[in-house]
């Protein structure tokens, strides 16, 4: 906890916005069915255990974290933190009851605390929420640590739409825990935390809502498990745990080792961070790979976000049918671009050139209202595509009274995506232009259908009168 503490006070003194994931079993079986609740996990600036099974699992698989850090326990921590250090604290989320007596509890116990603002919305979906004016109110407020209190996926799909804009250091849902603090909900004995006993002290307080949920839980990440320890068994097989890496004037090419595990990872730590830390466009050739875990994985993922925020392209090549294997198991062949082989590979960086919010729009020349979104439609470039797509909606209102617009080369939406076409649906019926979204991908479809918003988007538009 200490550690975590240290690492989120750099956060607040960094200045600039950050997200923490808290992850409990539900949370990461959630996340395996959930394309964006899967991408926010993999993206997020710090993920926390939030669960001892999540911990004895990973000492099953050989992969030990070092502790659990459950939210419950970080946000008491935090708040004696943000009091010491004259932190600006958000609260936001709950039922205005409950969160202010759990507001009056805590500045009966850290009467210093600098608060920066309470704010309960109204209950709403998340695509009909106030996000403008949620936004306004916090970063008015000069807010440094903000509590999200929606509930699980909800509050983490609200933070990661929203968090940049915000500009907060450090913003973290914190599900239940409003209800803890308020005192209205009781907290197991702590004899039962060690022992991973907490759901039981839960499923005995709320058995008819809990009891189903956990079954679910418990019974797909046990198969989940098995999974990964049977298929991602490493033996005794030995090769090399060093990569290869080949510099050009314009571009990066690094070929994975044959072990490609935590063993790997850390013995080429310095390597990898400065990999990370690359300002050139990257290939990675994972032919050579016979052994992967989920620490080599998680570098891949790394690596990926961090060239995807830069601007930078990365491709994926060769991928051997063990890391493929792992790719598939831990849900993360969406995330890349990938090519057979290294020559194609390189061609595919020319063709990307970056990956700048504006080059994810095609407009057709030869369809006067057809246009495509490409690659990622997400809060990082929803400015430049909707300024775009609401040109053609008005061109068309003047000429045709029609937009097409394609998904058939989307290979990630978030919340804030679908949104947009939400939004360009009701621009379009303002306008007097029937707008179509066509060839959804199954990433577009995928996350669509999460949100239950497939009706609306792609309902038939009745035809435009003569």
């Amino acid at each position: 906890t200490q550690q975590t503490l240290q690492i989120i006070e750099d956060m607040v003194a960094s200045k600039r916005p950050h997200y923490l994931a808290t992850a409990n079993v539900d949370f990461v079986v959630q996340a395996t069915h959930d394309l964006e609740l899967h991408r926010i996990l993999t993206d997020a600036d710090l993920v926390l255990c939030d669960g001892m099974p999540l911990v004895w699992a990973s000492r099953f698989l050989g992969n030990a974290l070092p502790e659990r850090v459950a939210g419950s326990d970080l946000v008491p921590a935090l708040l004696e933190l943000a009091e010491q250090k004259g932190y600006r604290v958000f609260f936001l989320g709950g039922q205005e009851e409950v969160a202010a007596k759990a507001l009056e509890n805590i500045m009966a116990k850290h009467p210093k605390l600098k608060v920066a603002g309470v704010l309960s919305p109204p209950f709403k979906p998340l695509l009909e929420m106030d996000h403008e004016g949620i936004c306004q109110t916090i970063r008015a407020a000069d807010t440094d640590l903000l509590f999200v209190s929606f509930g699980c996926p909800k509050q983490e799909k609200w933070i990661s739409m929203n968090y940049r804009k915000l500009g907060v250091p450090v913003c973290m849902g914190v599900g239940a825990t409003i209800d803890f603090l308020a005192g209205h909900m009781k907290r197991a004995p702590k004899w039962m935390h060690g022992l991973g006993l907490e759901w039981i002290f839960r499923l005995a307080q709320e058995p008819r809502r809990l009891f189903k949920r956990y079954f679910d839980d418990l019974l797909a990440f046990s198969t989940n498990m098995m999974g990964q320890l049977i298929k991602l068994r490493q033996g005794n097989k030995e090769g090399s745990t060093g990569f290869v890496m080949t510099e050009t004037e314009n571009s990066q090419v690094v070929e994975l080792p044959e072990i490609f595990n935590a063993k790997a990872v850390t013995l080429n730590r310095a390597k990898w961070q400065n990999l990370a830390a690359s300002e050139k466009p990257l290939v990675i050739d994972g032919s050579r790979v016979q052994v992967a875990d989920s620490t080599g994985l998680a570098l891949l993922t790394r690596l990926q976000k961090n060239h995807r925020e830069a601007g930078l392209p990365l491709v994926l090549v060769s991928a051997s049918k063990s890391l493929q294997k792992a790719l598939d198991l831990m849900h993360l062949n969406g995330i890349f671009n990938t090519e057979s082989d290294v020559e194609e590979g390189m061609r595919m960086l020319q063709e990307l050139g970056d990956e700048r919010p504006a080059r994810t729009i095609y407009v057709d020349s030869d369809c006067g209202g057809c246009i495509s979104w490409q690659g990622e439609v997400t809060t990082a470039n929803e400015k430049e595509i909707w300024s775009l797509t609401e040109l053609m909606i008005d061109n068309s209102a003047q000429h045709g009274g029609k937009v097409e617009i394609d998904l058939s080369t989307i290979r990630f939406v978030d919340s804030t995506g679908v949104g947009l076409m939400v939004r360009a649906k009701k621009q379009g019926r303002n306008r007097g232009v029937v707008v179509s979204f066509t060839n959804p991908s199954e990433a577009a479809r995928s996350v669509i259908r999460t949100l239950r918003m497939e009706k609306f988007i792609f309902a038939e538009a009745p035809a435009l009168a003569a």
